[in-house]
């Protein structure tokens, strides 16, 4: 995977940020806020260039994720207004797409693209299939995900086959480096067919404020969930290990799964409250008063922004052993995918040990702010461009 030298004397540059905000927005949202933040905060010149899915039907989303994205000639117009030298694009599609990053690219821009999961090769970016890892989807090869229908959708399920299929050669041709927020991820994203010269690992930043000053998860009285309620995520999992230890769990968060886990919760006696979805600062509080969080996801997470929250926070994370959830806890904290008696002793260890859960949490902001400070994530950004726009 690409590498580089430490960063060199060039001027900063101008950034012209492109995002396509999704239906329901997440941890992706979240990683474009704190990126303008820090490129305002290293006094980096920038705009965002933005559209959003909501505001689109789902007929014309599906017409210009066909097309490859709708008038591209618009982020070509940004980029020359800026003046931009570097394009950092975040997610794509459908209404910006491989258009609009060729339109950057010509327009005199190095174009960067951030992936926060895998949707340049999956129907839904998730790589998950039936609650276990997935990667049938690979190297433009997206027949496996209209046979199984991944999108729960016939025409869907075409529209994204036949669009990743086709337009797969030209986002690798129009981006000069891909980036992704954990080493496991960079690397997995090289297997699925993107060039390893292309791709490097950038991690997530946390602001300073987010950071505690010690941990206060040995006076903890409850269990915390903060996730899209959704089958990947292994939320059942929490709330059945939860009710075996007799241990309180909040669920932050809304989607899909969330009937399902609220039946599963009342037949297996589970003190669970059902919080719905929360504004950040709203999961911050939460944490404030959480003994530990559990993460028991069946996929491979990238690099979640509520695990490293969390550690900020110095709350223990319970976690599987999934994508890039082990580089970013460190070693011998996470148990293995689908081990319920695994999850069950480390929640039940931690929960029965506020001592212990000090410790982990107080050991968890050290490692926090050793690889995530803003101050390291400058650094590391503006030497990518500097990097990329020499190359």
């Amino acid at each position: 995977m690409a590498s580089g030298p430490a960063s060199t004397a060039a001027p900063p540059p101008r950034v012209l940020v492109l995002h396509n905000r999704y239906r329901i927005e997440g941890g992706e949202e979240r990683a474009v806020d704190l990126h303008l933040r820090a490129l305002l905060e290293a006094g980096v010149e920038h705009r965002l260039f933005e559209r959003r899915s909501g505001e689109v039907g789902r007929a014309k989303a599906a017409a210009a994720l066909l097309k490859g994205g709708r008038r591209p000639a618009e982020v070509a117009l940004a980029v020359r207004d800026l003046r931009a030298d570097v394009v950092h694009a975040h997610n794509t599609l459908p209404l910006i797409g491989p258009s609009g990053l060729a339109a950057a690219r010509a327009a005199g821009a190095r174009v960067v693209l951030h992936l926060h999961n895998v949707r340049i090769f999956c129907a839904t970016g998730f790589g998950e299939r039936d609650g276990a890892p997935c990667f049938r989807c690979h190297h433009g090869r997206t027949l496996p995900g209209l046979v199984l229908n991944c999108r729960r959708s016939v025409p869907e399920a075409i529209t994204y086959a036949a669009a990743l299929s086709m337009h797969q050669p030209s986002v690798v041709s129009a981006v000069d480096r891909f980036i992704a927020p954990s080493a496991w991820a960079a690397g997995q994203v090289v297997r699925l067919g993107l060039p390893p010269d292309k791709v490097e690992p950038l991690p997530h930043y946390l602001p300073d404020e987010a950071f505690a000053e010690r941990s206060r998860a040995g006076e903890g009285d409850y269990a915390l969930v903060a996730s899209r309620l959704s089958p990947e995520k292994g939320i059942d999992d929490a709330v059945a290990a939860c009710a075996a230890a007799d241990i309180p769990l909040r669920v932050a968060g809304d989607g899909p799964e969330r009937a399902r886990l609220e039946d599963l919760a009342a037949r297996a006696g589970a003190r669970v409250t059902f919080l719905g979805r929360i504004a950040p600062e709203g999961v911050r509080s939460q944490l404030e008063g959480a003994a530990l969080v559990a993460m028991p996801s069946h996929y491979h997470e990238f690099s979640p922004f509520s695990a490293l929250e969390a550690m900020a926070q110095g709350v223990p994370v319970v976690a599987t052993a999934m994508g890039g959830l082990p580089e970013l806890l460190g070693d011998g904290a996470t148990v293995p995918r689908r081990d319920p008696a695994a999850l069950l002793a480390r929640l039940r260890s931690l929960w029965m040990d506020p001592a212990a859960r000090k410790d982990e949490g107080d050991a968890l902001i050290a490692r926090a702010r050793e690889r995530h400070s803003q101050e390291r994530h400058v650094r590391n950004l503006l030497d990518l461009y500097a990097r990329v726009r020499a190359s």
